[in-house]
């Protein structure tokens, strides 16, 4: 393998691994992994560059291999190999791959010195990874993957469009959960919110009145989808208005002020450009408030900071508070060419080759504003001939009730890998995903997950906890 160093090849023994402690892996502790059967593990250093280093870690489970590949994607900065995702993807027959995205450490200081870098964690370990891995399967087993899946949420969202787009030839599936594809104008949309939740002192919205208006927001749009479950089937269709709450006169716990009430208004609406006009990204949608501690809590998020810090400006010192939304956005465009968006809409060489994306993102998210899917679906859509032909070939999941990659109050427990397999290998396309809201361990309801634009709707009969008491379809 070209430019590549094998750093560590193991047969580690049943219920043997134990993660390592250098490099910041992610995975837990010994005992996760003591159900593991024996796989060779091996761990490459890839240097298509004079200054890349990138770590990939491939496991090949020595019996019961199905055959395939999957390969995971990172989430935030990256940095770390997710050896919990490796873990449960072994347990399922794959042999499983995953990478440090060229850099160690989750921060982003990494892209001041080390400019190969940038180009690494925008796209290119993400193709080394596919490319070493496909060759150590080959090599151990003496026959090539029948299959090749990515799998990756946020980052790993980011990278799963990001391969589809610049590498058709990877991946027969991919799943991109709630990607952060729009890097450039997600992060301006982040910073806008803490500066909302920030303009002056009595701005911040604590955690009770955060539920305060969750609470409101459900008595005002959780019925209309015909089952009140502390769940919106579908938000965009929600008209709520945070000036409802404002308080008559002093400040009170069961009241916003003016100035929250301005807040709120902002984290809902869309970031627009003050000099065109046009649309920077989608605001969080009804439903997400209590996620909203992430962005517009005591102290902004330092992601999107170091985003501008580090990729935009090159200077540490960069302050948020000077953000402009016409030409900071534009410079964060242009950053790097303008690798680390992958917004292209054109797929049509993956769909051509049998491709199949599958893409989900929560309804909730309080991260990346679910809206940014939705219209990422529409612009392929309109370049693939429409949303009857590209349903051929990707379908959008919009979850309700979920918070970002995982968690909130919906159906967040699904299996989008088992979807993708049968839509590859067996031309049965998803027309919904079973899903589960577990609490405690025990599965409290059930629903169908629906391609969108379809919904799921009651039908009229049986308990609403039950899913085959709903149906797909448009509204």
């Amino acid at each position: 393998m070209p430019d590549t160093v094998l750093t560590t090849v193991q047969a580690v023994p049943a219920g043997g691994f134990t993660p390592p402690a250098a490099g910041g892996g992610r995975g837990g502790l010994p005992a996760a992994y003591s159900d593991l059967g024996s796989f060779c593990r091996a761990v490459a250093t890839v240097k298509p560059a004079a200054d890349s280093s990138i770590t990939v870690e491939i496991w090949m489970p020595e019996r019961g291999w199905n055959r395939k590949l999957l390969a995971l994607g990172g989430q935030g900065w990256a940095g770390t190999i997710g050896y919990g995702g490796m873990r449960d993807a072994l347990r399922r027959g794959y042999a499983v791959a995953a990478t440090d995205s060229g850099h160690k450490g989750a921060t982003a200081t990494f892209a001041l010195e080390h400019p190969e870098g940038v180009i690494d964690f925008a796209f290119r370990s993400a193709h080394e990874m596919a490319r070493k891995a496909k060759a150590m399967v080959e090599a151990f087993y003496g026959k090539p993957a029948g299959h090749a899946y990515w799998d990756g949420c946020s980052t790993g969202g980011r990278m799963a469009l990001t391969e589809a787009q610049r590498f058709p030839d990877d991946f027969d599936g991919i799943i991109a959960g709630a990607p952060a594809n729009f890097s450039s104008h997600q992060a301006a949309q982040m910073i806008a919110v803490a500066l909302a939740a920030h303009r002056d002192e009595s701005s911040l919205i604590p955690p009770a009145k955060l539920r305060l208006m969750h609470e409101a927001v459900l008595r005002a749009c959780d019925a209309a989808d015909g089952v009140n479950d502390g769940v919106i089937e579908d938000p965009s269709r929600c008209r709520f208005d945070p000036k409802g709450l404002e308080c008559a006169q002093a400040d009170a716990d069961d009241c916003l002020t003016r100035s929250q009430v301005a807040a709120a208004r902002a984290i809902y609406a869309p970031v627009i450009n003050p000099r065109t006009g046009a649309m920077i990204f989608p605001g969080f949608a009804p439903g997400s408030e209590l996620g909203w501690t992430l962005l517009a809590g005591p102290r902004p998020l330092e992601f999107p900071q170091e985003f501008y810090r580090y990729f935009v400006f090159r200077d540490p010192d960069w302050d948020y508070r000077t953000l402009d939304l016409d030409i900071d956005v534009r410079r964060a465009e242009q950053a790097y060419g303008g690798i680390m968006d992958a917004v292209d809409p054109d797929l049509k060489a993956f769909f051509k080759r049998g491709g199949k994306l599958l893409q989900y993102h929560g309804w909730s998210d309080q991260a990346v504003a679910p809206s940014n899917s939705i219209d990422y679906f529409k612009r392929v859509a309109a370049a693939s001939g429409g949303e009857r032909t590209v349903r051929a070939s990707y379908r959008l999941f919009m979850v309700p009730g979920m918070g970002h990659c995982t968690g909130g109050d919906g159906t967040s427990t699904f299996d989008a890998l088992a979807a993708l397999e049968r839509w590859v290998e067996d031309g049965r396309p998803p027309d919904s995903i079973p899903a589960s809201r577990v609490v405690g361990g025990i599965v409290v309801r059930t629903r169908p997950l629906c391609p969108y634009p379809e919904v799921a709707v009651y039908k009229g009969k049986g308990s609403t906890d039950v899913a085959e008491n709903f149906v797909c379809k448009v509204v």
